[in-house]
């Protein structure tokens, strides 16, 4: 039976459902898209219930026209400034002397037993190291002898009314929401590689209305934050600074418009109208990147001081990937790496196949890593289904310690 994965990927500029085929290779086909213009959120917060609802479900009928399937439930994103994070160990005795599963998923509960204020849920519990009998940095802690069993996680929860909001719209489009993904989570599916999580990196996904940041040490997520910042910020600017629409604004930006003015020639102009004019007048492209380029150092200048105050800013050896809709501005990179002093390179999604002409843009990253975090979750589910017999799997050699470790990193609540 043809396994067919759905994310909906409801951001501040626009709402992109996609719909996919899982290969025998675990590659996706895509098979269905639907991408509308958002409307009423802002910064990942429902500020226009109806709107909202309206932007989803013309994507996700968009998405059902063009792949012939109806869409029942999707992995949905979650962003906004709303969504905080703490880490918090939990630790089990072993009964047996040889930990099983069940030994694991108690450690993880425990570690879930931390305060949470009545109006804030569990979007995410991420285990980030494990230590058996004192002894840290194990990495396949099931099937091993010991006696004690400490787990730490990284625990992300969102504000319960935002959440509900979201639930309400994309429900109203007639669709459930199998489980909510936090944008840099679902964005890392796509853009790094392992090589970077091992060594330590940070994915910055900028979208419209936010900047999204996860940290990742040891192949785990260590750190996650949400800044209310992202690109419609610099089309305010350029908007304000050559009295432009913002429709303008945000054409002029993703035509004319450069991160470094130090790039642009003396002599480089284009033509547009300000508001006001009745003729269209020539504007300098070095005044645009010099609007441009103080917006992104600010952004990157508040990014950096998330990361001193997460604590690992010494353990980025593979330096800032970056992602999302702005990350395709010229010159962004660049200036990252001149504010973080750290290596900076710009991901998308690769090696696409289907209806894919055009989502090769970073812009997509979290739409495609939705599928693939749904390919993960199913095959870590069906792993820990097979591992209920536990006995049987231990004399046969059977747990697939990989997938299980994988699946217990997205466990949710």
């Amino acid at each position: 039976m043809e396994e067919i994965v759905v994310g909906i990927d409801v951001g501040t500029t626009k709402v992109c459902t996609l719909v996919g085929r899982v290969e025998d290779d675990k590659s996706i086909r895509i098979l269905g898209v639907g991408i509308e213009p958002s409307e009423g959120i802002r910064k990942g917060i429902v500020v226009d219930l109806a709107a909202a609802s309206r932007a989803i479900k013309r994507s996700v009928e968009k998405a059902e026209g063009t792949s012939s399937l109806e869409i029942t439930n999707a992995f949905v994103s979650l962003a906004g400034a709303h969504v905080s994070s703490v880490n918090s160990r939990g630790s089990t005795g072993v009964p047996g002397g040889i930990i099983e599963f069940q030994d694991l998923a108690n450690a993880l509960e425990q570690a879930q037993a931390i305060a949470i204020p009545h109006d804030r849920e569990i979007i995410h519990v991420i285990q980030r190291g494990i230590s058996v009998d004192g002894q840290s940095g194990v990495k396949h802690p099931i099937g091993m002898h010991g006696y004690k069993l400490e787990v730490e996680t990284h625990i992300i929860t969102a504000a319960s009314a935002t959440v509900d909001n979201i639930r309400q719209c994309v429900n109203a489009a007639g669709v459930d929401v199998q489980q909510f993904v936090l944008n840099p989570l679902a964005s890392a599916e796509m853009v790094l590689t392992e090589q970077e999580r091992e060594m330590g990196v940070a994915v910055c996904d900028i979208g419209g209305g936010t900047t999204d940041l996860a940290i990742y040490v040891d192949g785990d997520v260590w750190h996650t934050m949400v800044l209310a910042v992202g690109g419609n910020h610099v089309t305010q600017d350029v908007a304000h600074g050559l009295r432009l629409s913002q429709s303008q604004a945000e054409e002029v930006k993703k035509q004319q418009g450069h991160a470094l003015k130090s790039a642009i020639g003396n002599d480089e102009y284009f033509h547009m109208r300000p508001f006001g004019e009745d003729k269209d007048i020539r504007i300098n492209r070095q005044d645009l990147a010099m609007i441009i380029e103080a917006r992104v150092e600010e952004t990157f200048e508040l990014i950096l001081q998330e990361i001193k105050r997460s604590g690992y800013d010494g353990l980025l050896p593979a330096g800032m990937v970056l992602t999302g809709g702005t990350s395709a501005l010229p010159g962004i990179s660049r200036v990252a790496s001149e504010v973080l002093g750290m290596p900076v390179r710009t991901g998308q999604p690769q090696n696409l196949k289907g209806l894919v002409d055009k989502l090769n843009s970073p812009m997509y990253s979290t739409s495609f890593g939705l599928l693939q975090w749904a390919i993960s979750m199913h095959d870590h589910q069906v792993s820990i289904a097979s591992s209920g017999k536990r006995r049987k799997a231990r004399s046969e050699g059977g747990i697939k310690f990989d997938a299980v470790k994988d699946w217990m990193k997205r466990l949710l609540p």
